[in-house]
Parts: C-alpha cells; structure tokens; sequence
C-alpha cells in the first residue's frame, strides 16, 4: 500500500506520462497482462486505457491487473488507470556532484 503523500505525487507524475496499453473488448487477456507487466518494471508508474467496448468497468479492470502484478493502483479517473509497482532492482541515478576542477 502506499500513503496518502506518494499517491498524490503519483499523480502528479502520471499526468505528464503516455497511455502504454488499452484494454479493449477482448477484456484482460494474457497479453495484455504480459505487456503491463514488463513496462511496469521497467518504468514503475504506468497509464492504462480502458475502451467503452470492454464489458468489465476500468476499475474491474484496475483491480484485476493489479491483484494479478501485485501492483497498487493510484487512480481510476474515467477510462484511465494509473499503476504503481516498486522495481527492487531499478537502480537509482546517482545525484551528480556539482564541484568542478
């Protein structure tokens, strides 16, 4: 779970962010989950869109996707979802130090 705080920065963060999946009539297929799955580790955060010809409501689908990744979802606003998962093995970039010789 994330608190109130990171959710809020989250979404900050998501607006800015390209929807990289839709989910459409076909509804959650392996597929789809497979392609979430591998940009959310590699990116974290990630936008999602749900098209009217899906039978299952964005946050069905918003719930569903993130039971099955272990992820938390940060908003369903419309046909949009925001998903978060925290990749232990993401490296950090290093802060650069500011002296110059």
């Amino acid at each position: 779970m994330i608190n109130p705080k990171v959710r809020a920065e989250l979404k900050r963060v998501a607006q800015s962010e390209p929807i990289v999946a839709h989910v459409g009539k076909f509804g959650i297929t392996d597929s789809v989950i497979e392609s979430v799955e591998k940009v959310l580790n590699a990116r974290e955060l990630i936008k999602l869109a749900v098209l009217e010809s899906c039978e299952l409501s964005p946050r069905e689908v918003a719930d569903s996707i993130a039971n099955t990744l272990k992820a938390d979802v940060v908003q369903v606003i419309g046909g949009k979802i925001v998903l978060f998962k925290k990749n232990p093995n993401k490296k950090k970039p290093k802060p650069q130090s500011s002296t110059k010789k």
